[in-house]
């Protein structure tokens, strides 16, 4: 997984992380320029799980691409096809019955706590400590169910469609969330005692893959990664969708831009995230699930934009339509590309060491990142 392959400069030594190694989440390949243990250059080699995923996308209905954008981030599956659903929907000018806005942003917060409660089980495993992954897998387990219970799958779950959601909750929904949410207040103390407030753990974080503001904006850093040095871009505050603007929640901001502050970020995030959750459980209008749509979609001709905070970031979905069935063009604009271009950035004068802490709080997926 680390073997030396040359050398550059006197002193220099070229080495390879991965594409398999387990701190780096996925098949990506590092290529590493080295100097005893002070990281000289990193430089990433995509492409080991690209798949053409826009190109396909040309081919399928308007109905059906959506679905493959639950392979790219699959931890923000829903959010994703939140965002082409939105797509079409801005096309199509579709007004979405209240209780469909209620019922996404419910999956959708529920999917960014599932998503976090992953990240930080594997990035407190990634640093040596194992107890937590079997701690966060408790409470995202929860959510699973949930999900299973009312899509009919866990991971990849395919709700999202033009006008709504594809059938309506189950009955057993509100009270498995209310449920869910009692849980997680109960536990979210070990979390800290565990993790955050270890000293070990801090030690390895703070001043870690120092990202300042103006670099994290120049990188096109968004989601955890920006907020960790302070660049306000929560999509949910800036350019609201659905009902997010008549919510009540905070866009978590930390300013020392190190990996402990990504950390924090997220944390923090899951609690606002309970706080939405909180205010719609109860609170689901009565009425239509899904608006009324034609079986066959044809967008109009021209360009259309959307844009979604999914739990690494911002998530974009254009379309170039032509009037027919399919679109004519489809670029998807993922978070992690732009959050890993900063890992050299971050990682040049540290210690090799430090850079598994590095990655872990950038929160990569490789096929968001491989599309």
């Amino acid at each position: 997984m680390v073997e030396e392959i040359g050398r550059t400069a006197e002193g220099d030594i070229i080495i390879n992380v991965g594409p398999q190694h387990p701190a780096t989440h996925g098949v990506l390949h590092l290529v590493i320029t080295i100097n005893g243990e002070t990281i000289r250059k990193v430089e990433p080699h995509l492409g080991y799980i690209h798949r053409s995923i826009e190109k396909m996308c040309e081919s399928l209905t308007y109905r059906q691409f959506i679905y493959v954008t639950s392979r790219m981030d699959y931890l923000s599956s829903h959010i994703n096809n939140h965002a082409c659903a939105l797509c079409i929907e801005k096309g199509l000018q579709i007004e979405i019955p209240s209780r469909a806005q209620v019922i996404r942003i419910l999956m959708d917060e529920l999917t960014r706590i599932a998503s976090h409660e992953l990240w930080w089980g594997a990035m407190a495993m990634d640093l040596g400590a194992f107890t937590p992954f079997f701690y966060a897998f408790r409470e995202r387990e929860t959510i699973n169910d949930i999900m299973e219970e009312t899509c009919g799958a866990r991971l990849t779950m395919n709700y999202m469609v033009p006008g709504g959601v594809m059938q309506d909750i189950h009955p057993n929904f509100q009270r498995r969330i209310r449920d869910f949410i009692k849980l997680y207040k109960s536990k979210i103390s070990e979390y800290d005692e565990l993790v955050t407030g270890n000293i070990i753990f801090q030690n390895r974080m703070k001043g870690v893959g120092y990202l300042s503001a103006e670099d994290a904006i120049s990188f096109g850093c968004t989601g955890p990664t920006a907020r960790g040095s302070g660049v306000s871009c929560d999509i949910r505050k800036m350019y609201p969708y659905e009902i997010y603007n008549q919510l009540e929640f905070d866009e978590i901001l930390e300013t020392e831009g190190d990996s402990f502050a990504r950390y924090m970020v997220r944390i923090r995030e899951m609690n606002q995230s309970i706080k939405i959750i909180e205010q719609l459980v109860d609170n689901i209008p009565e009425g239509d699930f899904q608006a009324k749509t034609k079986a066959v979609l044809k967008l109009p001709k021209g360009e259309f934009y959307q844009r979604v905070e999914t739990a690494r970031g911002e998530f974009g979905v254009y379309i170039v339509s032509e009037g027919g069935t399919t679109p004519y063009r489809i670029k998807f604009r993922s978070p992690g590309f732009s959050n890993l271009s900063a890992l050299d950035h971050m990682a040049r004068g540290s210690k090799l060491g430090d850079l598994v802490a590095m990655m872990g709080t950038l929160d990569l997926v490789i096929p968001d990142i491989d599309r």
